[in-house]
């Protein structure tokens, strides 16, 4: 193989990861077939099956690229002296990353199942490390005293679960019941349930 060509192989995967999880969101799994994903991607169909295998494990891959992607943007949000206001500047990085990346949002958190086409889902230990890095800032939080005392768990569970609420609705143009929902209803949501954790 050319230098040339080894150097495309990181960039023909990444743009079939792409391509795949546009495909998938835009026009549903039936529209996926290697020969579309090959076209959109500018490569063969050959190259889907060398760097991935399969189209399941395609399909798993794209949804394991989400998960990454959601833990570089939260990791990038600088750690302050107030460990409340970083659980809520980690809140502003899951939503501009959930922004950016629409269509491998939907792949992560089941809006299109990867199961229907043969996939087993994401990496285990990748999509848990996302909800690690929250149970974390939670940990931080009580230990400064910014929230009471509790299990980090299930209070960073209840905390994801709000916002994903609210990314679900976002990303489907169903946030748009209010005026400006970002600041009525987002940020109104997350300051009220954080309140409710300090109390």
């Amino acid at each position: 193989m050319s230098s040339a060509a080894q150097s495309d192989q990181p960039d023909a995967r990444r743009r079939l990861l792409e391509e795949a999880a546009r495909i998938l969101d835009e026009q549903g799994p039936a529209a996926l077939s290697a020969r579309r994903l090959a076209a959109g991607a500018g490569t063969s169909t050959m190259g889907v099956y060398t760097h991935f295998g399969s189209m399941g494990a395609l399909v798993d891959a794209v949804a394991t690229e989400g998960f990454r992607r959601l833990i570089e943007r939260v990791d990038a949000v600088e750690p302050t002296d107030d460990p409340a206001a970083d659980l809520l500047a980690a809140a502003g990085a899951y939503r501009a990353n959930a922004l950016e990346n629409p269509h491998l949002y939907a792949v992560m958190f089941g809006s299109i199942s990867v199961r229907a086409l043969g996939g087993a889902g994401p990496d285990d230990a990748v999509a848990y490390a996302a909800f690690r890095q929250l149970v974390a800032l939670v940990e931080r939080a009580m230990d400064a005293g910014r929230l009471r005392r509790d299990d980090p768990g299930a209070v960073a569970a209840q905390w994801w679960s709000a916002l994903h609420g609210y990314m679900v609705l976002e990303l489907a143009g169903m946030d748009q019941v209010v005026k400006d929902p970002e600041h009525h209803v987002l940020w109104q949501l997350m300051g009220n349930l954080l309140r409710a954790l300090s109390d």
